[in-house]
């Protein structure tokens, strides 16, 4: 059954599944973010935000999510190939987090937009 191209998918599936529990699990980060989501969402049902307003808040906690696991295996990798300091491994590991910063910089844009009509 593994070798059927639905197979593989849920294979495939089965490794992601385990790749967001060991970023949870594991990482800081994703932890700070997972709360935050959590918030997020309660607030949304507290304030009954529209459809249109859950879209964008489900489209930000899920980009700032992602470009976090995305950042956490860029220096994974980074410290992976080059243990020691080395000035372009830290520029790397810089713009990785910087991406993450402006998808949370927009995310709490988003938030504000909708959130702040609510009180």
């Amino acid at each position: 059954m593994w070798n059927t191209f639905l197979g593989k998918r849920l294979k495939g599936v089965k490794y992601a599944a385990k790749g967001a529990w060991m970023l949870i699990k594991n990482e800081a980060s994703i932890q700070v973010q997972t709360v935050i989501a959590i918030v997020m969402t309660f607030a949304g049902f507290y304030f009954e935000i529209n459809t249109t307003e859950w879209i964008f808040q489900i489209i930000a906690i899920a980009l700032v999510m992602s470009l976090e696991g995305i950042n956490t295996a860029i220096e994974e990798i980074s410290d992976f190939v080059h243990p020691d300091f080395h000035n372009r491994i830290g520029y790397i590991k810089d713009v990785a987090a910087g991406g993450v910063f402006i998808a949370a910089l927009g995310a709490v844009i988003i938030g504000c937009i909708i959130y702040i009509p609510k009180f």
